[in-house]
């Protein structure tokens, strides 16, 4: 449904109060069999997936030894065998399975971005919030203990007044002539990729560490010739979204910050980096290597190392093996899935309220929808070379 969903809020939506958690994931690839991996390590039973086709989704089940193969999503979404949906499709499904998912009253996990376009992620939150159920996207990043780490030192003072945000997001899987996939694609990917897909992960995760929100920005674009089909001869093509963004920008608070987010950067697979520059110290995290957050001052350095003995309550909570046993990104997503999981049962205690009393912190409908919001200022400011704000 993409920018055309007929969201409206207010709706009477009933909660599931099953204790068993049925979750069902639709799609099938690399993030869907991430998403399963996560539930599994949950201890939650995956009940069925869904594929582009119903004899995708039976190959994918077999495979991945779940028992049902839906015939859509559309039907996956709405099963009276279902209490929770994980929805891994293409972009431009997300916005109308959320919207299917959450007035069959189905608790909801959604890849981000939510939807492609504002006024849709806007109305899909607030769908959210007045049903009662949990609604999630998966920045998961914020699940590394390290990063929050970072984050309690700024929040407890040690850290000092925030200055300067700054970093980047490279990736380098598009860098080759030839690469391509569904998400260079506007119609299945939305208007944004570059940001869209990563860099909205760098802005919720360095607006969640330091409490900042990025207020106004400025950004310049860029993208890179594709050939094209061999059968129209290998033309050179250009793609309508991104491959490059840089960002200026200022916070709510008074600082000021930037980001490159790249997928065409080569030897580069996933870095995300950031660092946040305070009154006494800085702070830098790299996702590549996350078992030490860098602790600069003008004094000394240090690299502080990943235990739970020593690490604030915050990411002791996330650190789940002892120091020296390295902990990654499907670690990110099992924690995440927790707290979701957690966030749903307390719901149903509370009789509908989906609060998390958990002491997590993962991302909501909301906060989805902000990074769709700040997506639309990006690729405007690109195209007009102004200074936009945020809302």
């Amino acid at each position: 449904m993409g920018g055309t969903s007929s969201v409206t809020a207010g709706s009477s939506l009933r909660t599931s109060s099953r204790p068993a958690l049925r979750t069902a994931i639709a799609g099938v690839g690399m993030i869907g069999q991430v998403h399963l991996d996560a539930v599994r390590r949950s201890g939650a039973p995956v009940v069925g997936v869904s594929a582009s086709t119903p004899a995708r989704a039976k190959e994918a089940a077999a495979a991945l030894g779940v028992e049902r193969a839906f015939d859509s999503s559309e039907a996956l979404v709405t099963s009276d065998d279902v209490d929770v949906v994980h929805i891994c499709t293409p972009n431009d499904a997300h916005a109308g399975l959320a919207e299917l998912a959450l007035r069959a009253g189905k608790h909801v996990v959604c890849e981000k971005p939510l939807t492609t376009s504002s006024a849709t992620a806007d109305a899909l939150a607030a769908l959210a919030a007045d049903s009662g159920l949990v609604a999630a996207v998966p920045f998961v990043y914020r699940y590394h203990p390290m990063a929050a780490e970072a984050r309690s030192r700024v929040l407890d003072g040690r850290a000092g007044e925030v200055r300067l945000v700054h970093g980047h997001y490279l990736q380098d899987w598009l860098s080759e002539p030839g690469d391509t996939n569904w998400r260079v694609d506007a119609a299945a990917g939305g208007p944004s990729r570059a940001f869209a897909d990563i860099g909205s992960h760098w802005c919720d995760l360095v607006e969640w560490v330091t409490g900042h929100r990025i207020a106004e920005l400025t950004a310049v674009s860029q993208t890179v010739d594709r050939t094209g089909p061999a059968g129209d001869g290998g033309a050179r093509v250009r793609p309508d979204t991104e491959d490059v963004v840089q960002l200026l920008f200022r916070t709510d608070r008074g600082a000021t910050g930037s980001v490159t987010v790249s997928q065409i950067s080569p030897g580069r697979k996933n870095r995300l980096w950031f660092e946040v520059d305070g009154t006494r110290t800085s702070l830098a995290f790299d996702q590549e290597n996350p078992e030490s957050l860098f602790v600069g001052s003008r004094g000394e350095n240090a690299a502080v190392l990943r235990d739970p003995a020593t690490l604030s309550p915050a990411a002791a909570r996330l650190s789940v093996v002892p120091g020296g046993h390295p902990m990654g990104y499907l670690d990110c997503f099992a924690a995440f899935v927790r707290d979701v999981h957690a966030a749903i049962r307390a719901a149903g205690a509370a009789g509908g309220s989906s609060a998390d009393g958990t002491g997590g912190t993962f991302p909501t409908f909301d906060d989805a929808a902000r990074m769709v919001r700040l997506t639309e200022a990006v690729l405007k400011s690109a195209a007009d070379r102004t200074w936009k704000e945020v809302s």
